[in-house]
């Protein structure tokens, strides 16, 4: 259920009313907006008399919510939400509500040499993030699984080599305790319907890139995001990276149709993996621009430094040079869509 305050309604009266609220044995989720402040109702409201609320001198509208996500529903948080991840030397790197950010890396942290020598490059070019698997969930028990710890510490290296955040993938609860230098705690499609590992990361403090599961719908990763502000965090970006079809001539078959869907349907961030998306480098640079153009907050893609000899994923991975020609275009892409790198 949904409470839509009047305008100018005093702060002590609405802590008073969202009080007597709970007392009904519903949770109320708080949200003030720059024009409006709402109230979000999570629990049994079949008991609590709409037109009754409606009365109520605070009160402009009040809604019942159908879809089966309700915290990350954008009529629960009417504004765009934005994912702030400070800097060590003052101010903060943003994803979401008109912050455009961009994450490029490695698919996996391989040697010092390279970790480096990519977020370099990919800082110059204007990457506002650095990715890198230290823990690779990988098809085959024979591939490479990535340097684990050792990749942290690699990825922390990087980071202090140039100041950028870093973002990498968690496989397991009990690899949070290692993860303390990692800036964004990125979940794989694999994991998205992980509901134990979900629920604990509603109790992390760090943001997470929630991506979608390639089997999985969107109202299906929606549910996702909501098991973790179920438990507490609403710092969460979603990723759209390619899902399961027919086709063949692509790795996976990129929707991006449900990027201005999610856009639409929930107040979070949502971001676009075009490297997973099609599994080609050739297609990732017009795939990034036409993600940037639906609408997407962001981009997540593979750069390597030598793609032909890279230990995972080097026929999606594109070189830094190809990264740097497509920052220049993104940059115009984000002007027109009135957003900032």
């Amino acid at each position: 259920m949904i409470i839509a305050i009047k305008r100018g309604a005093a702060a002590e009266e609405i802590r008073e009313f969202s009080a007597a609220l709970e007392q009904r044995e519903v949770k109320v989720h708080f949200s003030e907006g720059t024009i409006q402040t709402v109230l979000g109702l999570v629990g049994d409201t079949t008991a609590i008399d709409a037109e009754a609320l409606q009365a109520h001198h605070l009160v402009e509208k009040v809604m019942r919510v159908q879809e089966p996500y309700k915290r990350a529903n954008r009529l629960f948080h009417p504004e765009d939400s934005r994912i702030d991840v400070p800097l060590p030397e003052g101010g903060a790197r943003s994803i979401g509500a008109g912050s455009l950010g961009i994450i490029a890396g490695p698919c996996s942290v391989e040697s010092r040499e390279q970790i480096v020598e990519v977020a370099e490059a990919v800082k110059n070019a204007g990457a506002g993030f650095l990715r890198g698997g230290a823990f690779k969930p990988r098809t085959s028990p024979y591939s490479f699984q990535g340097m684990g710890t050792g990749g942290l510490d690699l990825l922390v290296e990087a980071k202090k080599a140039t100041g950028l955040p870093i973002v990498s993938e968690l496989m397991a609860i009990n690899q949070l305790e290692v993860f303390d230098e990692v800036d964004i705690i990125q979940i794989g499609a694999r994991n998205m319907q992980n509901f134990n590992l979900l629920k604990e990361l509603g109790r992390c403090k760090k943001p997470i890139l929630l991506k979608r599961g390639y089997s999985c719908t969107v109202t299906e990763l929606l549910m996702a995001a909501e098991y973790v502000m179920a438990g507490g965090s609403d710092r969460i970006i979603l990723c759209e990276r390619g899902i399961r079809t027919f086709d063949t001539y692509t790795r996976n078959t990129l929707d991006l149709s449900a990027v201005p869907f999610l856009k639409r349907q929930s107040h979070l961030p949502v971001i676009v993996d075009p490297s997973h998306g099609t599994g080609l480098s050739w297609m990732v640079p017009s795939m990034a621009k036409a993600a940037i153009a639906a609408g997407a907050d962001g981009i997540i893609l593979e750069v390597h430094n030598n793609p032909e000899k890279a230990l995972c994923d080097g026929e999606q991975s594109i070189t830094p040079p190809v990264f740097a020609s497509l920052m220049k275009d993104l940059k115009k892409y984000a002007e027109i869509e009135g957003k900032k790198l």
